[in-house]
């Protein structure tokens, strides 16, 4: 018996950690700390204003925490929160299943060659 996907709750993720930039975010976190400039470069074509927009979206929402630390001038690091750690396991699937669409396409265009 297949099991029923209820779209509410999946309506409620994507409100969540749904967009372009929020994935990447959160899969940056999962291996530690982060400061600013460290997640703009793993992230790569974020600008620093929609990298500041969605830190904020993702702390108000409880899934990572911002330390500001008292130097000049102040450095401020990221982290997962013990719920955001939660989305670990999700965003491996997703690596993974993206890891197979990609050698997919690659297959088919190759192919169709």
């Amino acid at each position: 018996m297949q099991e029923k996907i209820e779209i509410q709750p999946v309506m409620d993720a994507l409100e969540v950690i749904g967009g372009k930039w929020k994935f990447p975010i959160l899969y940056s976190l999962c291996s530690g700390k982060k400061r600013f400039k460290d997640l703009l470069g793993d992230i790569g074509k974020i600008t620093p204003k929609m990298l500041s927009l969605e830190l904020k979206d993702l702390e108000i929402n409880g899934l990572i925490t911002r330390t500001a630390i008292a130097t000049v001038p102040v450095t401020v690091e990221y982290e997962m929160t013990e719920y955001g750690l939660t989305l670990k396991p999700v965003l491996v699937h997703i690596q993974d299943w993206g890891k197979k669409h990609r050698e997919k396409i690659i297959n088919e265009s190759r192919n169709a060659k």
